[in-house]
């Protein structure tokens, strides 16, 4: 039956979908991994600005911070690496990886410090290949890469999880917020809504008193305003 999927040589990316398709349908693959598999091809056409995390939404650590700072930071973020910065998010001085941190900040009265701590921060171009990118990652055994505009500023950042999650879907963790899958929260007062999300949800999980009689989903009330 795959054989004769493929009788007419397929002879670009959208020839391949619609084979993805036509066997997701033939019940030969079920939904996820025609996903996938769409997923896969979708990140060979895909820039490292179009999945990565934006400057804005980066959070990110002071060299300066105190201990006290830095671990309140991390107990708030939740992550498990953390750019650190000199001033501002163009000066980046290295990435911090928790771990790496525990075993110090576990032992009472023990001292360190940050700079000493710090993994060198792979710094990309926001037109790498995600593909590519992908097989670095793998290659060389590291998780984050710090996106840079053709001026040299930083831009944002991309993990191997961003890329992952445009091939299997959304990748939550035990810290992601649990329930209501149409607010995401991803950084420190930073949070992805669902347009759709019901205003009384959105009410409740922020605390606000949007009127739901005027509309019933944050983009109706928005389109009402």
């Amino acid at each position: 039956k795959i054989t004769s999927l493929f009788a007419a040589e397929p002879q670009d990316v959208s020839d391949l979908e619609e084979i993805f398709a036509e066997a997701n349908a033939r019940q030969l693959i079920d939904s996820d991994t025609k996903g996938m598999l769409q997923g896969v091809l979708g990140i060979s056409k895909m820039r490292a600005r179009d999945i990565m995390v934006p400057r804005a939404q980066m959070t990110t650590i002071d060299i300066d911070q105190s201990p006290e700072e830095i671990l309140a930071l991390l107990h708030e973020n939740n992550h498990s690496r953390y750019p650190v910065v000199n001033e501002d998010k163009d000066h980046i001085e290295g990435i911090l990886l928790v771990k790496d941190l525990l075993h110090y900040a576990l032992k009472p009265n023990s001292s360190w410090q940050l700079r000493d701590l710090l993994r060198p921060a792979v710094i990309i171009p926001e037109s790498k290949r995600v593909d590519a990118l992908l097989k670095e990652f793998r290659q060389k055994r590291y998780h984050m890469a710090i996106v840079v505009d053709e001026y040299g500023g930083v831009s944002g950042l991309i993990t191997i999880e961003d890329i992952l999650e445009q091939i299997v879907g959304d990748i939550e963790d035990e810290h992601d917020e649990q329930g209501n899958s149409d607010i995401r929260r991803l950084g420190s007062h930073v949070y992805l809504v669902s347009a759709l999300t019901p205003l009384d949800d959105f009410n409740e999980a922020f605390g606000s008193h949007f009127d739901e009689e005027e509309a019933s989903t944050i983009r109706g009330y928005r389109d009402w305003e």
